[in-house]
């Protein structure tokens, strides 16, 4: 066997949409799929020519399609940063028209679209809070990933083995529980019930369609807004919040994605909820840092149940 055949990832052939693949989660999964040799479209809406309502000139999608296609240089794998608002229909439409054109196939599709932390107050009831906010989330939480699913699943669906990954907050068990205020609690309950919708739709199909949440994500907000630490040394954090320590980089839920991707039994896990924690257990990955945060478990066994904070069993 030649060398470059070798050293082809799993994924190699393969053909990614990450939309929502600006920063954070989003942004570590077109990475890990790239690295496993998949071409990866990832999408948002910061570029370095344009600033979405997030804020955050400092991470854009080239630099996303950058880091990718780094990752995936040894490996087969590509990236292309595409501008797309996925609350735009006609701007999805196009897209997908393009892997078309260039691909003619999707074999995988996830849905990683959010922006909406900065609507949410937190501490507001519902008739306290802003309305407008709350009903902007939603079209962010919950609209842009039907638009995206409804424009892209026919090229999904046109051969069998295909794999839609909608991500969310939270485990489909964790989030029966209020996660208030009432605008996030639907934004993040949402995924999962168009998890467990379309994995009966497109079935008939071969398709395989999971709802995958991340533990407690050290996005690049979480870091310098929230704890003003950076990854270095974000320990620090837990000065802060003792729970903290469970604490996860968004590699752990694209190494999730990845793993996903290239398991060929994959369909197993249809219409289920997923969390990076417990598809560790199952795959294999860990974290850059080499141990496996099993978040969720955590939350409800220790800081749910008020218990001081100590992740010795959990990580």
């Amino acid at each position: 066997m030649a060398q470059d055949e070798r050293s082809r990832g799993p994924l190699a052939g393969k053909v990614a949409l990450v939309a929502g693949a600006t920063r954070g989660a989003g942004r570590a999964m077109a990475v890990e799929l790239c690295r496993a040799g998949a071409t990866v479209y990832a999408t948002g809406r910061t570029t370095r020519q344009r600033l979405s309502e997030v804020g955050r000139a400092g991470e854009t999608i080239e630099q996303t399609a950058e880091l990718a296609a780094e990752a995936g240089r040894d490996a087969g794998g590509a990236a292309r940063a595409v501008a797309v608002d996925h609350l735009d229909a006609e701007q999805v439409r196009e897209l997908v028209a393009r892997i078309d054109r260039e691909e003619g196939v999707l074999d995988i599709l996830v849905n990683d679209l959010w922006g909406g932390d900065r609507l949410i107050g937190f501490d507001k009831k519902l008739w306290e809070h802003d309305l407008d906010d709350g009903l902007r989330a939603l079209r962010l939480g919950i609209d842009s990933h039907l638009i995206t699913s409804a424009c892209a699943l026919p090229l999904l669906i046109r051969r069998p083995g295909g794999l839609l990954i909608e991500v969310t907050d939270g485990t489909e068990e964790y989030n029966r529980n209020y996660r208030e205020p009432l605008f996030y609690d639907l934004a993040k309950a949402a995924p999962l019930r168009m998890a467990r919708a379309l994995a009966e739709e497109t079935e008939p199909y071969g398709t395989t369609v999971v709802c995958l949440t991340p533990g407690w994500l050290r996005s690049e907000a979480m870091l310098d807004t929230y704890f003003k630490v950076t990854e270095e040394r974000w320990r620090d954090g837990c000065a802060t919040d003792p729970h903290f320590a469970i604490s996860e980089t968004p590699t752990f839920v694209g190494r999730a994605v990845a793993a996903l991707a290239a398991d060929p039994e994959v369909a197993r896990w249809n219409g289920q909820s997923l969390s990076s924690g417990g598809l560790a257990k199952v795959y294999g990955f860990t974290d850059v840092d080499g141990s496996a945060p099993d978040a969720w478990r955590y939350i409800t066994e220790v800081q749910s149940a008020g218990k001081p904070a100590d992740v010795t069993g959990y990580r």
